[in-house]
């Protein structure tokens, strides 16, 4: 497997209410990016104040770091984690099939939601005082069916569909090492190259989506994703771009 980034700590707990909760606690005496895990979460959350089920033997994590910087710029870092999760998937299955990205946040394996991913950030003047990335994927466990809401991806689990076996701390070692590639990536060239990999490997790209937030709906086609990681639809009103949204296929 491969080996710790360098320069990344590791926070972990046997239980907490939730590492994106953890993280923001640690934040004032966090001196470097530190990943922190949990064995198990009692308030895990996703998008939008939803709750995120967390069955025993899946990842729960969260990386928190001060990155430098505006905090539309921060928030482009949903991509480099996406891409990290992606690569991360693949080093420990052995293949990239059926292995795609949803806008925004989100991993798919053979069309059901493996992985969702959750930034939160607290400002510092016009910047970011820390950023917190949590990331939730089912290794072992895929919850139910019925706990996810009306015309949602089914959720899916890395063994079921895959056959491996991978335990978390492993999982969370590819990921990290994954990210700390990407970041450096970002960090260095910008959004473009990362705009560049995550459009290779997105779901639904030149297909007809629905893109709904809490007071209106877009159907359009999904052609691409801009500068500002705003999703672009080609709409029977002509081309939209949309900053925060739930897709539906």
């Amino acid at each position: 497997m491969t080996k710790w980034p360098q320069g990344y700590g590791l926070h972990e707990v046997q239980e907490v209410d939730s590492t994106l909760n953890e993280a923001a606690r640690i934040a004032p005496n966090a001196r470097g990016p530190v990943w922190i895990m949990a064995h198990h979460q009692t308030a895990a959350r996703g998008r939008r104040g939803r709750s995120w089920a967390n069955p025993m033997g899946n990842l729960a994590a969260t990386l928190l770091m001060r990155p430098e910087g505006a905090p539309e710029q921060a928030a482009l870092r949903s991509f480099v984690a996406a891409l990290a999760l992606f690569d991360a998937c693949v080093s420990v299955t052995g293949r990239a099939a059926g292995l795609s990205l949803k806008w925004p946040n989100d991993v798919l394996l053979n069309g059901g939601k493996l992985a969702g991913i959750l930034l939160e950030s607290a400002g510092q003047g016009r910047g970011v005082a820390y950023l917190s990335i949590g990331i939730g994927v089912n290794l072992a466990n895929a919850p139910d069916a019925d706990v996810v809401e009306p015309g949602a991806i089914r959720p899916v689990s890395l063994l079921s569909e895959t056959g491996a076996n991978v335990t978390p701390e492993d999982f969370l070692t590819e990921l990290a090492s994954a990210y700390a590639k990407y970041e450096a990536q970002f960090v260095t060239y910008g959004f473009e190259p990362i705009r560049t990999a995550w459009l290779s490997r997105a779901a639904r790209l030149g297909e007809v989506i629905t893109a709904r937030t809490g007071t209106s709906e877009t159907v359009g086609t999904f052609e691409t994703v801009d500068a500002a990681g705003n999703l672009v639809l080609n709409t029977a009103k002509g081309r939209v771009s949309i900053p925060a949204a739930d897709v539906y296929f």
